[in-house]
């Protein structure tokens, strides 16, 4: 018995020899389509930013490396390291400073304790919740300077009301809070808390409503306190929420200029002179136009460290 096998051809249809010139990208100059469409959609943005703040950044770090006075007419010259060497020696700067470090790191760390009793109490369901919500933004909408200009008419050490209403209750009611050298940055410091406290604020207060209510609830059955979940499941959740907003609020307080010229504009003797209040007073006031930049540069220096542990903290907490 004989088998006969037989072979069956499937037709295939030959490669198409453009079919690897259709999926490259078209390219115009050496450029994908696609790269210079993007550049394109960003370039609108892009010149502002370049403009107004990039270019007035270099330019102002170039200043600091000069001998650049007020005047007209007057020369120019590069003189190197020499305003750095001077600004080591300069005790008053350090000494803002210091004040402007104390300044930062209090008003971050108790915008950030008041700042998240708020927030815990807000994300409560209680009644006329919308409103008390809406107002805890009212100082957020209102401009540093008539802040400033609020407060000072509140601290008045004649007819403030705060010491009015410690008059009224037999308490000292002459107590001169933005002019006693004791009072003034302690004074500063609670502006600063109540001013940036409604950012902190609602920052905190969306971090606690993307924490999982099963994990409380499941705690909560487990015989959990109130503290305990707070200290084991909230505080986890809000830990990248946190750090982020700490972190900023750290570098626009370290910032900080209109709020602290208009209450104090650096006194009472230099004890609320922060680093930015001392390098407008050289540029403006004294003319050291490249003194000041130099000061600056010292400045952004510092800022950039804590942008620098900003992201690092950021990288890692998407990594985890």
């Amino acid at each position: 018995m004989t088998t006969t096998a037989q072979s069956v051809i499937i037709p295939t249809t030959p490669p198409d020899p453009n079919d690897g010139k259709r999926r490259k990208r078209p390219k115009v100059g050496g450029i994908h389509r696609g790269g210079r469409d993007a550049w394109l959609l960003v370039l609108p943005a892009l010149i502002p930013v370049v403009l107004f703040s990039v270019y007035p950044l270099a330019q102002g770090i170039l200043l600091g490396f000069t001998d650049a006075k007020a005047g007209l007419n007057q020369t120019v010259t590069f003189n190197g390291l020499d305003n750095y060497a001077q600004l080591l020696s300069n005790e008053l700067f350090w000494n803002s400073f210091r004040i402007g470090l104390i300044w930062a790191f209090g008003v971050t760390i108790l915008q950030f304790f008041c700042a998240l009793g708020l927030a815990l109490l807000l994300n409560l369901d209680l009644k006329l919740r919308w409103l008390a919500r809406t107002l805890a933004l009212v100082p957020w909408a209102m401009p540093p300077v008539i802040i400033a200009i609020m407060w000072r008419l509140m601290l008045n050490p004649t007819y403030g009301p705060i010491n009015g209403f410690l008059r009224s209750i037999g308490l000292p009611g002459d107590i001169n809070w933005l002019g006693d050298f004791s009072t003034a940055l302690p004074a500063v410091i609670v502006v600063g808390v109540w001013a940036g406290m409604p950012q902190t604020t609602i920052t905190l207060l969306a971090g606690l409503q993307n924490v999982s209510a099963e994990l409380h609830e499941a705690a909560a059955i487990d015989g959990a306190s109130t503290f305990r979940r707070f200290w084991h499941i909230t505080l986890p959740s809000l830990r990248p929420v946190i750090v982020a907003i700490t972190t900023l609020d750290l570098i626009w307080n370290f910032n900080s200029f209109a709020l602290v010229y208009v209450l104090t504009a650096g006194g009472p003797g230099g004890q609320t002179m922060l680093p930015m209040l001392f390098a407008y007073n050289e540029a403006f006031r004294y003319g050291n136009f490249g003194y000041a930049a130099a000061m600056g540069n010292v400045m952004v220096i510092i800022i950039a460290a804590f942008l620098f542990f900003y992201l690092r903290s950021q990288a890692r907490s998407r990594l985890s």
